[in-house]
């Protein structure tokens, strides 16, 4: 099945995008979610129409996400855990804990966005991933300290 993109897909293409994807995904995701239209004359008129406003929407995101990131890159993360012997944590930290410091501080963030490749199981400063958009990402600091 082939589809026009109404919206940027992370992993199938940008708005505007003639793309092929499967029956099912186009079917019972994309077209019910609005994030594509089937392919027939009359969509590709209306996207050809519509295509300097997606691209205009989607570069005014990414501005906003740009300034957003810039935002982020200033944020540091405390997390306090209890320790053990030798400075071993007790259990991990993980995007969620992540998300309810940075809400804590008044920032939200989605924990699908928050990029660990495995959980925190140390104390010490470690950076972390937050994706935004496409192509836009900001890099947070997350100190992992010793709870009294």
């Amino acid at each position: 099945m082939q589809v026009i993109l109404k919206e940027d897909v992370s992993a199938l293409g940008k708005a505007g995008e003639v793309v092929k994807v499967a029956d099912g995904y186009g079917r019972n995701y994309l077209i019910p979610q609005g994030l594509a239209a089937e392919v027939n004359s009359r969509n590709i008129r209306m996207i050809e129409q519509q295509k300097k406003q997606i691209l205009l929407k989607a570069d005014r995101e990414k501005k906003k996400a740009e300034g957003f990131a810039a935002q982020l890159s200033a944020v540091v993360c405390t997390i306090a855990r209890k320790v053990g012997e030798q400075d071993k944590l007790f259990g991990s930290v993980n995007n969620k804990d992540i998300e309810e410091n940075l809400a804590a501080q008044g920032i939200t963030v989605d924990r699908k966005h928050i990029v660990l490749d495995e959980p925190i199981k140390a104390l010490g400063e470690f950076p972390v991933t937050v994706k935004l958009n496409a192509g836009v990402a900001a890099e947070i600091k997350v100190v992992v300290v010793a709870e009294n």
